[in-house]
């Protein structure tokens, strides 16, 4: 059984903003895996979260979006695992990283949160960092210096709510679509297939 969860903020306020690429990259992946009548959301207020269980390849998937905010992810990540009786290294975490230039992607194994305050609730509420992370990059690709310094707390906030610059949006489309592929053939031929065939170098 895997548990993959796309982290974002719930609300329409926050939809499409580079916090969410979470919760967009894994809608993405169930319409495309699924029928329009069975790519839907239930809303589990016990999970605090909106969540599609389906077998993919004799293995059930559990996708869930947590319906918390983004620094209160771990919540509902641990009622999740606790409830489905799922193993941290089962647990396929999908979310936006601001090390990353936009349009890149990179898989791995644990490590640290590097700021990631969704990463960091889950870190802390599971008490172990051995999951899969899915980091989905968002950093504009005019910020070679990455002026957007995480030291600077507020300006990278204001960043990470806003919404994707038209420079950007083409790479987002595309990333969204690649993380999607990734979550597939991670589930179909393994996640060190998936690693080695979108893992941006």
């Amino acid at each position: 059984m895997k548990l993959i969860v796309g982290l974002g903020n719930p609300g329409e306020k926050y939809e499409n903003t580079r916090h969410n690429l979470g919760f967009q990259t894994i809608d993405h992946f169930l319409k495309e895996t699924h029928s329009a009548k069975s790519s839907v959301w239930s809303a589990n207020k016990k999970l605090k979260s909106e969540i599609s269980t389906f077998e993919f390849k004799s293995e059930k998937v559990i996708l869930a979006k947590p319906t918390t905010f983004m620094n209160n992810s771990g919540q509902a990540v641990g009622l999740l695992l606790s409830y489905y009786k799922i193993k941290p290294e089962d647990l396929w975490l999908v979310y936006d990283e601001l090390d990353l230039p936009t349009g890149s992607m990179k898989i791995r194994f644990g490590g640290a949160a590097a700021g990631h305050h969704g990463v960091e609730s889950v870190m802390e509420k599971i008490g172990t960092d051995k999951f899969w992370r899915f980091r989905l990059g968002i950093r504009a690709s005019h910020d070679k210096e990455h002026v957007i310094s995480k030291q600077n707390i507020k300006k990278a906030k204001e960043y990470v709510l806003g919404g994707f610059g038209r420079t950007d949006k083409g790479k987002i489309r595309e990333l969204i679509k690649h993380g999607s592929d990734a979550l597939q053939t991670g589930l179909e031929k393994g996640i060190e297939t998936a690693m080695n065939r979108f893992n941006t170098r």
